[in-house]
């Protein structure tokens, strides 16, 4: 119980910092419209997915992967404003466990991820996407899946800063290329041999190609088999929160 209690009074404080912080809500937010609509929008004109979905519509759960990318991330590396600010180490003196402390991080992440998936979802209908109560419950399950898998993910990554001033370089040399090489933006299929081979080792492919699935029931818009996507989901989440648990423990 005094593990659960952990993880919960973790999750309950990010969750209440995330509702009190509505300018993170706004920014967080702008990103994934702003590709939307800008570049979805521009680049519709030019490019013609077929299947009878316009390019707006094609990259929508890739728009979806980005947002649980950028707040997953953001949520897990708050670990370093925690560092910065004395805060973690009053956390790591209370008699629970490390493991329990990440856990509680990636929930944390993972909730706050979800909630502006839902809030994104909201737009399906202006796009013109048809999507029934079992495809959103769908698109919140797999949500949930890749958005664990990231947190855990960022708090790999907090675990070798000590200072808020390399932000940069996560956002650059991490961040952003796992979202151009997710399948988000164009298919898997059509890449280069070197750049199919790097998509497919990154977790958010999975994620996006799983979110194509739910939204485009039906239609041929997906690279992998749902069975691959989820599989891979579930291992690579569970090797990123053994690691996470593990480098937390040696660097904290």
């Amino acid at each position: 119980m005094r593990e659960l209690n952990a993880v919960y009074v973790i999750v309950a404080r990010e969750i209440k910092k995330f509702t009190r912080e509505r300018s993170r809500l706004i920014s967080t937010l702008a990103r994934p419209l702003i590709w939307l609509f800008l570049v979805g929008g521009g680049m519709s004109r030019l490019v013609s997915p077929g299947m009878g979905v316009s390019y707006i519509q094609f990259i929508y759960p890739g728009i979806l992967g980005m947002t649980i990318l950028f707040s997953s991330i953001f949520s897990s590396i708050s670990i370093i404003w925690d560092k910065e600010f004395g805060l973690l180490k009053e956390i790591l003196v209370a008699p629970v466990s490390r493991l329990s402390i990440v856990i509680g991080k990636a929930l944390s992440g993972t909730i706050i991820s979800v909630i502006q998936v839902v809030i994104i979802l909201c737009l399906s209908p202006f796009l013109g996407l048809k999507m029934g109560l079992l495809s959103i419950i769908y698109v919140i399950a797999i949500s949930s899946l890749l958005a664990f898998c990231i947190s855990s993910l960022g708090i790999i990554v907090a675990s070798f800063f000590e200072s808020f001033e390399s932000f940069g370089a996560i956002i650059n040399f991490i961040v952003m290329p796992m979202f151009f090489l997710s399948g988000a933006m164009y298919p898997v299929k059509q890449l280069p041999d070197i750049l199919k081979l790097l998509t497919k080792m990154n977790p958010v492919t999975y994620g996006v190609d799983a979110l194509k699935h739910a939204v485009f029931r039906g239609r041929a818009m997906h690279d992998f088999s749902i069975v691959t996507d989820v599989g891979l989901l579930i291992i690579a989440s569970v090797i990123s929160i053994i690691v996470a648990g593990v480098l937390f423990e040696r660097k904290n």
